[in-house]
């Protein structure tokens, strides 16, 4: 029988900016870490590996095209030896792992997550739906099979990136599909302080808590940390210093955090510039509690008035066909 009760962990770290050998080792050493400790569940931020583009919001497109092939060339395959590597790690310790990277397929890249089990499987690989602003620009788009929970060790798990948080219509999608515990992975928050509210800290954390609210569920919010590395590479003026960090060209921006079914938080912040990993101890029993108040697709729903359509189909972006002799047409999608 499923256990109802483990420890989860979240990762509050920078990673070692566009360099995945050294970003993944760092984060084995963040697996081993929490497995030592007794974490059932470790969730990392958004393209941890290589890292976050903050290039994308500091210059112009001509400006940041310098960084596009070395952040190419630090993508990962989905089944590629990196992420194997990860997988050995958490079979190691037996801990299921959720990763945020930089997915490449083909010449396309894309802000994906990949669920890892405690045997060391991938059970599920997802990507972004809609790329956020000026993402866009570099990373390619989702699609409804994206929007999936799945049964795991640790009870059934979903994922989100960044400001899917702020789609209502994706967090019912995913709601739907009686989510126990969601990982949000975030980037980190120091870029425009002062300059943009709906980028801070402050209401995006309140975007994941209201999440764990409303979907009756438990949060795991990772955010990275602005590393130093980063503001040595991409900030080549005072001003784009300020523009990543209106506090200094230092690490900082790290908020990470557990909330419960109810909204409430489980543990205690870090320092924004300390790198650590955050745990609590979670009992999937009190989702009763939770559903019981407040169960928006359930006994708080109304289908009969409004309801949510999801066309959860692959996206196929060629289709091949063949006629034989006898003028029968075959279409193959890919």
């Amino acid at each position: 029988m499923q256990d109802t009760k483990f420890k989860v962990a979240v990762v509050q770290a920078a990673p070692v900016f566009m360099d995945a050998p050294a970003s993944v080792a760092k984060a084995i050493g963040f697996i081993q870490e929490a497995g030592a400790a007794g974490a059932k569940l470790l969730a990392f931020p958004e393209v941890w590996i290589p890292g976050y583009p903050w290039w994308l919001w500091l210059g112009t497109p001509a400006w940041g095209t310098q960084f596009v092939p070395r952040y190419h060339a630090n993508s990962l395959h989905a089944d590629g030896p990196e992420i194997l590597q990860l997988c050995a790690a958490a079979a190691e310790v037996k801990i299921n792992v959720v990763m945020g990277f930089s997915e490449i397929d083909g010449g396309t890249l894309y802000l994906s997550q990949v669920f890892i089990s405690d045997a060391g499987k991938i059970i599920f690989k997802r990507r972004k739906l809609k790329p956020t602003h000026v993402e866009r620009t570099l990373y390619g788009e989702g699609d409804g099979s994206d929007f999936r929970v799945v049964e795991s060790s640790v009870g059934r798990l979903g994922a989100l990136c960044c400001a899917e948080h702020i789609q209502p219509l994706s967090k019912y999608a995913m709601y739907s599909m009686n989510e126990q515990v969601h990982v949000a992975s975030w980037p980190s928050f120091t870029l425009y302080r002062g300059k943009a509210y709906a980028l801070g800290h402050e209401v995006n954390l309140a975007a994941s808590q209201i999440y764990a609210l409303e979907g009756g569920c438990f949060v795991l919010h990772a955010s990275a940390i602005t590393g130093q590395d980063m503001f040595d590479m991409l900030c080549d003026t005072p001003e784009k210093a300020d523009l990543l960090n209106a506090e200094g060209a230092k690490p900082g921006g790290g908020y990470s955090m557990i909330f419960g079914p109810d909204g409430q938080p489980m543990c205690e912040h870090l320092p924004q510039d300390k790198e650590g990993i955050l745990y609590a101890d979670v009992d999937l029993s009190m989702i009763a509690i939770a559903k019981a108040a407040y169960d928006p697709t359930g006994h708080y729903a109304r289908g009969d008035v409004v309801r949510l359509m999801v066309n959860r189909s692959p996206r196929r972006t060629s289709v091949s066909f063949s006629e034989d002799e006898n003028a029968a047409v075959t279409f193959t999608e890919t």
